[in-house]
């Protein structure tokens, strides 16, 4: 039932969303940066996700009916047509956003870089809308926390005098602001009370078909405010332990923003790997079919020991990344063969140093451009790095620093092991969240 209710989720996203053919490449360009409290982690340093051995299912589901499941793609005529683009970017959170010294320093080391493409919260970690907006649902909850008191206008200002493709963040089924605005539509015991994960949040019934109705909303006011895409995030179920004893309803799903691209962030660890996808309810293959772009967060922090062959993932950033990017390769291969359209792979890579593991090096230059290099020697193109803080280093970033794809590296054979993660394992233990609460 998982897998269904996401294939369909994506597949109910992307309607009147045409394909594309080749993308464009764009450069951006405008002053300094303030590296402090910028936002939550979108998965990155998330402490949410358990072993897949205790990874929660949903035991009381009912089959999807035959109508649901025969839902087609639809082109939808008089929608705006875009214009694709090889996005290379970089995570802002709302507060980097709206902080005018902030905002400018980042956009001020973007030129030089390789950096082409943005990706700002809409819809932040804690449910909180991040500008004003004319949406009932939203309204109706007090869901605005307007960091950004003109997204507008600063999506207008980004795409006309920096030249940057804006993508919308949209945190979709961990949503706490919402699960206590309207605790009906939470994850709920057998007893009927609502369902926590060990950090106290709610999250929301992703079958209650109110919720896609208030993501439509959502969706369709970021096309009007003049973003190009909308990058779902947590597009999955609670992996704690106690979400296996969550009473699921059954709810149909319709999801339709319009004249932009669509997208999902997904785990790294759901390539190749049955046990992980069936556990989050993210089929690597299935959402790919569905969407114009997919993102697996392949952060090499988060492998654990031993997953590809690598003693240490996170010390070895160069091989951790080309061999998740491979499984990727290998599991979109047959996909490709049966024919049809499939999402272009844009992985988050990580810009941070993950000092809780026990097997850790410092993330500086070398590291951020081996991660780019694997993704090119891998033959994709795209990527977009993560810091919650919004602290980048941009000295790993200047242009022509790596071979693009298609080109030859210096970074040497790096033998294929054809290994997937045979158990995920995150090891993130309590790390503490730059909250925007």
């Amino acid at each position: 039932m998982k897998k269904w209710l996401l294939a369909v989720l994506c597949a109910a996203a992307l309607s009147g969303c045409s394909r594309y053919g080749a993308a464009e490449d764009i450069t951006s360009p405008p002053e300094e940066t303030e590296e402090e409290q910028a936002g939550t982690d979108s998965e990155a340093v998330e402490a949410d996700a358990d072993k897949p051995g205790n990874q929660a299912g949903a035991p009381e589901e009912a089959e999807p009916s035959e109508e649901a499941e025969s839902l087609e793609l639809s082109e939808t005529e008089g929608e705006p047509e875009r214009t694709p683009v090889q996005a290379r970017g970089i995570y802002i959170s709302a507060p980097a956003a709206g902080s005018g010294e902030m905002m400018e320093g980042i956009l001020a080391r973007i030129p030089g870089t390789e950096i082409n493409a943005v990706v700002i919260d809409l819809k932040d970690d804690n449910g909180r809308v991040t500008c004003p907006m004319e949406s009932p649902m939203v309204m109706e909850t007090e869901a605005s926390r307007p960091y950004v008191t003109d997204m507008a206008e600063l999506v207008r200002r980004l795409k006309e005098d920096y030249g940057l493709y804006v993508i919308a963040r949209v945190v979709a089924f961990r949503d706490p602001w919402l699960a206590e605005k309207k605790p009906e539509w939470c994850l709920k015991l057998p007893d009927g009370t609502v369902f926590r994960d060990r950090s106290g949040l709610a999250w929301i019934n992703p079958y209650r078909e109110e919720v896609w109705d208030y993501l439509v909303e959502i969706g369709t006011q970021a096309a009007a405010m003049g973003f190009d895409e909308v990058q779902f995030d947590y597009i999955r179920f609670c992996t704690e332990k106690g979400v296996n004893d969550v009473v699921f309803d059954e709810a149909d799903t319709r999801l339709a923003p319009r004249g932009v691209f669509v997208s999902a962030d997904v785990f790294g660890a759901i390539i190749g790997s049955e046990v992980d996808a069936q556990s989050v309810g993210q089929i690597y293959v299935d959402m790919a079919k569905n969407l114009d772009y997919i993102c697996p967060m392949i952060y090499p922090s988060h492998y654990g020991d031993g997953n590809f062959g690598i003693e240490h993932p996170d010390t070895e950033p160069y091989r951790t990344v080309l061999a998740a990017l491979q499984g990727s390769a290998r599991e979109l291969a047959e996909a490709e063969q049966e024919g049809g359209d499939l999402a272009v792979v844009r992985p988050w890579l990580q810009d941070f140093t993950a000092s809780y593991l026990d097997h850790y090096i410092e993330y500086g230059p070398e590291e951020i451009q081996a991660q780019i290099q694997a993704t090119y020697d891998a033959g994709y193109e795209e990527w977009l790095l993560w810091s919650a803080a919004c602290s980048y280093t941009w000295d790993g970033l200047e242009a022509g620093a790596t071979a693009a794809a298609g080109e030859t590296s210096d970074a040497g054979e790096v033998p294929e092991t054809g290994e997937t993660p045979a158990a995920y394992d995150p090891v993130v233990p309590e790390i503490p969240q730059m909250g925007m609460d």
